[in-house]
């Protein structure tokens, strides 16, 4: 457990990446495995996470996040996007993958798809886009934990044009919505902001115990 939160001590929203140190095909694997694995709601996994790594499609992410350098000093970009609406293909795609991985009969996984579907079928466009969005954040979570297990450098953003983001990587044509970039490297060591001690609530103002 202090391995564990020595990591989450030493991990940091780091401003400024070293360019010439890339994370390795290895390591990259296990980052999106991790994601892959990440829990969602129902499992339904509502999102598509892209890698990018080819540079001018970065400089052009860059300009759509107001310059800020991360977006192509950093080994990889990470765009964590979600569906900002659905139907009920999205549940019953699920549960065909379900019964292929499980080996069940569809007819047993009927109370669990009126389950799933009562719930979010029902809801408006605009909050299936919020509950999608909440699930892309979950791996945001997940992300910046294993990274730091692994002393992989992370920049969690929300700074960027989500319209120009969706444009740039033809998200729109795919129902997809850009909800928030995670940068993967490693930090510089011109990066003052990782001698800042950690800001952080005590305990006592921040958990409570019933």
């Amino acid at each position: 457990m202090k391995k564990v939160v020595d990591k989450l001590n030493w991990r940091y929203a780091t401003k400024k990446f070293d360019n010439s140190k890339k994370v390795g095909t290895e390591d990259l694997n296990t980052l999106l495995e991790a994601a892959r694995l990440t829990a969602s709601s129902y499992g339904l996994q509502p999102y598509h996470i892209f890698a990018v790594e080819d540079m001018p499609t970065r400089e052009k992410l860059k300009e759509a996040s107001w310059g800020q350098s991360q977006i192509t000093d950093a080994s990889h970009i990470l765009v964590l996007a979600n569906k900002p609406t659905f139907d009920g293909e999205l549940v019953d795609t699920y549960l065909d993958k379900v019964v292929d991985v499980r080996g069940m009969e569809r007819k047993d996984l009927e109370g669990y798809e009126q389950t799933m579907k009562s719930s979010l079928l029902n809801l408006s466009d605009e909050n299936k886009s919020a509950w999608t969005a909440k699930q892309a954040y979950i791996i945001l979570g997940n992300l910046l934990t294993v990274a730091a297990s692994m002393e992989i450098d992370t920049c969690p953003m929300e700074g960027f044009d989500h319209h120009q983001y969706d444009e740039i990587l033809g998200l729109t044509k795919k129902n997809l919505t850009s909800a928030v970039v995670l940068a993967v490297g490693y930090r510089s060591e011109e990066d003052e902001t990782q001698h800042y001690p950690k800001v952080r609530y005590s305990k006592e103002n921040l958990i409570t115990h019933i």
